[in-house]
């Protein structure tokens, strides 16, 4: 063999490898796009919070943000969730990075991320859990809820995502008048 064609063979060996690894990451790439999309699907299709404040179903809510790590590795089991708990439970997700949720971020005390609140038929707090949740723990925890039951594994407390909430000053404008907490 020529040295010319030993190196044509190594040149496209190399460019075979490259992209093989290009393919991958790009397959990678969409598969973490995919799971931010789920989230925000997700969001999207959750019921109101003043809807599941007044009709009398059970609330699992969940405070989450796109860009926690922890909220979008439990995505998937989350949307398996919804779906053979829709009937009877209503699910609902407030992104802590709206400053509109700020009373209930404040309310429940939410400080890491993922970050459940389990309510009663008429709305009251019963317990929470804090940090990514095994799926079977979340449906051990939302039977008894369905069945108003004490919570097998309330207060938990799981591997989260930091979130400290951004509080306006009294001064802000937009506050009008408003009394709040600041940092």
């Amino acid at each position: 063999m020529t040295q010319v064609t030993t190196d044509n063979r190594l040149r496209n060996i190399i460019i075979a490898l490259a992209a093989v690894i290009l393919s991958a990451a790009l397959l990678f790439g969409l598969q973490t796009q995919t799971n931010a999309t789920s989230l925000e699907a997700q969001a999207e299709n959750s019921t109101p919070i003043e809807v599941a404040l007044s009709n009398g179903k059970p609330t699992l809510t969940e405070f989450y943000a796109n860009w926690c790590t922890s909220c979008q590795a439990m995505a998937g089991e989350m949307a398996q969730i919804k779906t053979k708990y829709d009937n009877s439970v209503n699910f609902v997700m407030l992104n802590v990075d709206n400053n509109k949720w700020l009373p209930e971020i404040l309310r429940y005390r939410v400080d890491g991320i993922p970050h459940f609140v389990y309510l009663n038929r008429e709305g009251k707090a019963i317990a929470q859990t804090i940090g990514e949740q095994p799926q079977s723990i979340l449906e051990a925890n939302l039977d008894a809820l369905i069945a108003d039951s004490t919570l097998p594994y309330a207060y938990t407390t799981g591997q989260t995502s930091d979130f400290n909430p951004k509080t306006t000053s009294s001064s802000d404008p937009r506050s009008h008048g408003a009394q709040v907490v600041s940092e």
